[in-house]
């Protein structure tokens, strides 16, 4: 029977969390907004609207999202053509491809977005499908962006494995019912992965890759560490 490994990208396989962070805080300053990082950082992961309403609340000027959005946009887009992948981001997806594992993105990301992060990845010859922000109506933490994921894969919940580094990703693969892996390269803490739904956490894609033997991920099926034992997501311990 098929398998399916849904992955997050930003911050889970492409370092750009804090590019994020830095071109919302801009974004939002142009506007006369004064919204601390630490704040934004935390909401990273929500799709423009929902990371908009969740900073400056249900009484804001609703007309300016767009606006908002569109800066945000146009900000980040400068780095498109040097966003940084993270370590061994590649090889994991290859890995799994090999392994039989139907390998698929769910991201809030679309369009030229999209293609960039798919780039940084270059791993497009691992990747059956993509559920980006255009092929759903509502994104993390709902669980649609992750039922669609596996609709593409054609794989039920119960075969399937998230993993992301935002609670926004935790919540979201839970309400889907599929067992949730969290990284913290994306800079959210262990603890908050947790809480969320996290079943085991590693530090990045190349902890994950070194540890894939006695992951949610492994080739056998067999039992998954759990998400607080010692070998989960100890820097340098595979």
């Amino acid at each position: 029977m098929e398998r399916a490994a849904v992955f997050d990208v930003d911050g889970t396989l492409v370092d750009t969390n804090h590019l994020h962070v830095t071109t919302w805080w801009e974004a939002l300053r142009q506007a006369g907004h004064r919204v601390p990082m630490h704040d934004i950082h935390r909401a990273v992961g929500l799709g423009s609207t929902d990371l908009i309403a969740h900073l400056l609340g249900d009484d804001r000027d609703k007309d300016r999202d767009a606006e908002l959005s569109a800066a945000h946009k146009a900000l980040y887009g400068q780095y498109f053509d040097r966003l940084p992948p993270l370590r061994d981001a590649g090889l994991l997806l290859r890995r799994l491809d090999r392994e039989g594992w139907r390998v698929v993105l769910a991201t809030s990301a679309g369009g030229a977005e999209l293609s960039a992060l798919r780039r940084a990845i270059a791993a497009d010859d691992a990747i059956a499908a993509t559920a980006s922000a255009d092929d759903v109506e509502k994104g993390k933490p709902a669980a649609e962006p992750v039922e669609h994921a596996l609709e593409l894969a054609g794989v039920p919940a119960e075969r399937a494995v998230f993993v992301g580094d935002t609670v926004w990703d935790m919540r979201a693969g839970t309400r889907a019912g599929v067992r949730c892996v969290g990284v913290l390269c994306g800079g959210i803490p262990r603890a908050d992965l947790l809480e969320a739904g996290a079943q085991a956490i590693y530090d990045d894609p190349a902890h994950l890759l070194a540890s894939l033997a006695d992951s949610p991920l492994a080739d056998s099926p067999g039992p998954s560490p759990q998400a607080d034992s010692p070998q989960a997501g100890v820097p340098g311990r595979p």
